[in-house]
């Protein structure tokens, strides 16, 4: 059996599975969950109720500015994520840490050996399709139809612009919506291999 690093890193766009997937992982290694939603909240999904402020985000902003605010997000969130990397490999404590601001260009700067990163992704149509059914966007008023819009498409194009970046990076990339990829994966890092 091949040793298991540190740290697993799951990064990938909104509604792309991280979360559950890292759950289940870290149940099954029995390691520490980290999500880095914890670390620091974003204006997130405006369903199933759309707070005042996450309504008012996305209603008064462009699509670009909305776009250039997540990365920013990003950004500022790096410098504590790796207080939470540097602290479990201080204290030789495996974890699994996930969540979307495990971007593909900052992950890709991280040393080898003590953390794999691993990017979940899907395709256009499939991310949709996943995030109008949960967000039930048939349902909704025409403000709240148009702000789930919003985010959605910049959930799509921050899928696009990060699978090209983890690509380029050379971090695995697991395709979420091929049957059993996620099944597949979990049984490979299960394993160690």
């Amino acid at each position: 059996m091949i040793q298991q690093p540190l740290g697993i890193l799951i990064g990938g766009s909104s509604h792309v599975g991280k979360s559950t997937f890292a759950g289940t992982l870290a149940r099954s290694l029995s390691r520490e969950l980290i999500s880095t939603d914890a670390l620091g909240r974003h204006p997130g999904r405006p369903w199933p109720s759309v707070r005042p402020e996450v309504a008012e985000y996305h209603a008064s902003l462009t699509d670009e500015t909305i776009h250039w605010f997540l990365k920013v997000h990003h950004e500022n969130m790096w410098p504590r994520i790796l207080e939470v990397i540097d602290s479990h490999r201080q204290r030789a404590e495996p974890f699994v840490l996930e969540g979307a601001a495990l971007r593909p260009e900052y992950v890709a700067q991280l040393e080898p050996g003590s953390v794999t990163a691993l990017f979940l992704y899907a395709d256009d149509d499939f991310l949709r399709r996943r995030m109008l059914a949960e967000a039930r966007r048939d349902e909704t008023y025409e403000q709240k139809a148009a702000i789930i819009d919003k985010f959605i498409e910049r959930s799509i194009r921050e899928n696009r612009e990060m699978l090209e970046a983890a690509r380029a990076a050379g971090i695995r990339c697991i395709d979420v919506a091929v049957p059993g990829a996620l099944d597949a994966l979990m049984q490979a890092l299960s394993s160690g291999a």
